[in-house]
């Protein structure tokens, strides 16, 4: 079963954090369309304004434009809601690496701040975005929850350290946390402009203009790319959770493994395009090799994810046509 069966209480509140981002907007129109109400929090530092256009006329939406990093707004955002999806963060190994201290106060005081915020208005379950970049440089595949390297990026810590903190939130305070370890998501909204764009929209856009892309390493990097309604899936299935599993961190991906080159010449073929790639240097911090283990996802959130590779990459391939 995906999420459009999934019932909460009629007068249920979600407050998503990050509404105006690529995740983030994908979940407030999602929750939406399922009748529930929307709360959204974005201060538009990497997040967009057409996305969160898209929603105001909806009534069951309110649109708070603050910043993470003060607990006064987190505190307002919070207020009479049940369900925390917090996705605000700063994304991106690279730049990371460039702006430790930014992400130090974005990515961990500002989360942070949300689970005091949550704990202090008595929120029932707070999902939030993890990463697979926490595996570090843990070599094993599958990817397996409890295995875990060295990490190779402020990015990566910062997630790492969300996952500690939501656990001693749970511990400590009774509050219900659940971390979703994504797997380079893609799908309609992620943005495909900018030096940290993810690769697959900036891709698409590249061949659409008939310029040569640039893929960093040789292209047998491997990725588990997981489209995005598998993670709109994953987090109404986590405010679903039971107690028992709370304070744990879940891999949400579909469970494939899809070299970049491969997905190169796929895109080529699919968008009539034939243009030599550029092959340039690896990136600093980046895991070589991804690919999920989700049962523990299956098994103790209940998920199920519907979208293979092949069925998201054709949707969002169509979304782009229609939208750049």
């Amino acid at each position: 079963m995906g999420y459009k069966d999934l019932k909460f209480q009629k007068d249920s509140i979600f407050l998503v954090t990050g509404a105006a981002g690529f995740i983030g907007s994908n979940l407030v129109e999602a929750i939406l369309d399922l009748g529930y109400k929307v709360k959204g929090l974005d201060n538009f530092s990497t997040g967009k304004r057409e996305n969160i256009d898209l929603f105001t006329q909806n009534q069951n939406f309110k649109f708070i434009e603050g910043d993470i990093r003060e607990l006064a707004t987190c505190l307002d955002a919070c207020d009479g809601v049940n369900f925390v999806l917090h996705q605000a963060a700063w994304g991106s190994v690279p730049r990371s690496i460039e702006m430790p201290l930014v992400y130090d106060e974005i990515n961990i005081k500002g989360t942070l701040n949300m689970l005091e915020a949550a704990r202090q208005k008595g929120v029932s379950k707070f999902v939030y975005a993890s990463s697979s970049s926490v595996y570090g440089d843990e070599p094993s595949l599958p990817k397996k929850e409890g295995i875990e390297g060295g990490l190779l990026s402020p990015y990566a810590l910062t997630k790492k350290t969300n996952e500690e903190y939501a656990n001693l939130y749970t511990k400590l305070y009774g509050l219900d946390t659940y971390g979703l370890r994504y797997f380079n998501v893609f799908g309609r909204r992620q943005d495909p402009n900018g030096a940290y764009a993810a690769v697959i929209p900036k891709f698409i856009k590249q061949l659409l203009n008939s310029e040569r892309p640039t893929i960093n390493g040789d292209g047998r990097q491997s990725r588990d790319f997981t489209y995005i309604e598998n993670v709109i899936e994953a987090n109404l299935k986590a405010c679903k959770g039971s107690h028992e599993v709370a304070g744990q961190a879940f891999n949400i991906a579909y469970g494939g493994r899809e070299f970049l080159i491969d997905i190169y010449k796929f895109l080529c073929e699919s968008l009539d395009k034939s243009v030599e790639p550029i092959f340039g240097d690896e990136r600093k911090g980046d895991i070589k090799h991804s690919n999920a283990d989700i049962t523990k996802a299956k098994e103790e959130l209940g998920y199920s994810p519907d979208w293979c590779f092949a069925k998201g990459i054709n949707e969002a391939i169509e979304w782009y046509k229609n939208n750049l």
